[in-house]
C-alpha cells in the first residue's frame, strides 16, 4: 500500500486526454496506453489502449489494436478487437478480424475478415485457445466481405 509501486505497469491518466502520431509520421513498434489515441501517421506495429482509438482518414496500421473503443477513417491491417463499439467510418478499409462487443459499419467501408460479436476477455481466451485460421474473403457488390 505504501511501497510507492503502483497496481499497473501503465501510468494512470488525469483528465482527458489523446495521444497523436501525426500525418506525415511513420511510427515502428507497439503503443500501450490509458489515454486516447489518434493515429494519422503511419504505425507497424501493435495498439493496447484501455481508452479510445481513433485511426484517421489518412492513417494506416500495420498490427493488432485492443482497446475500449475504436472508430477506424482509415486502413488496417491485422487483427481488431474493442470492448465496446467499434465502427468502421465510410472511408474505412480493414483486412483482418474483428472481436467486438458492439459494431457499426458505415455502408462505404471496406472490410475483409471475420467478425465476432463477444465481450473482448471471451473473445481474448478464444484466439489464445486456439489459432485462428485464414480467412478466404469474396467480395459481394456492397463490397462487403463474405467468408466461404
Amino acid at each position: 500500500m505504501f511501497n510507492g509501486k503502483s497496481k499497473s505497469d501503465i501510468p494512470q491518466v488525469q483528465g482527458n486526454s489523446t495521444s497523436l502520431i501525426g500525418a506525415g509520421t511513420t511510427f515502428k513498434g507497439d503503443i500501450t496506453s490509458n489515454a486516447d489515441l489518434r493515429i494519422d501517421g503511419i504505425l507497424t506495429g501493435n495498439i493496447f489502449s484501455t481508452a479510445k482509438i481513433i485511426i484517421g482518414a489518412n492513417g494506416s496500421v500495420q498490427g493488432d489494436i485492443s482497446g475500449q473503443q475504436a472508430d477506424i477513417h482509415g486502413k488496417v491491417v491485422g487483427t481488431i478487437k474493442v470492448k465496446d463499439l467499434l465502427q468502421l467510418k465510410g472511408t474505412s478499409i480493414v483486412n483482418g478480424n474483428i472481436h467486438a462487443g458492439n459494431l457499426q459499419i458505415d455502408t462505404s467501408a471496406t472490410f475483409n475478415g471475420q467478425c465476432q460479436m463477444t465481450p473482448l476477455e471471451a473473445a481474448t481466451e478464444r484466439t489464445t485457445a486456439k489459432e485462428e485460421k485464414p480467412v478466404k474473403v469474396m467480395e459481394n457488390q456492397n463490397h462487403v466481405a463474405l467468408a466461404k
